[in-house]
């Protein structure tokens, strides 16, 4: 399983808080790629509740990590 922010961007829109079948077939009707829906399949689940995409991948940028300020622009 590897996700890359291309492939993590597709579930932002997910209805979160979800399951792992609520992902999956989130990622299946929102034509998300393939590897979206691999990536979510090969997820170790145990009936877990995902409240955002970082309880999925804990790497994913949020917008603390951008250097600038959107009050400004």
């Amino acid at each position: 399983m590897y996700w890359t922010l291309e492939l993590a961007s597709k579930l932002e829109d997910a209805p979160w808080p979800a399951t792992k079948e609520e992902l999956i077939d989130f990622a299946i009707r929102s034509g998300a790629p393939m590897e979206v829906i691999e990536n979510l399949q090969e997820i170790e689940d145990e009936g877990e509740v995902y409240e955002s995409i970082e309880d999925i991948w804990s790497d994913y940028p949020t917008k603390d990590d951008f250097f600038f300020h959107e009050d400004e622009y």
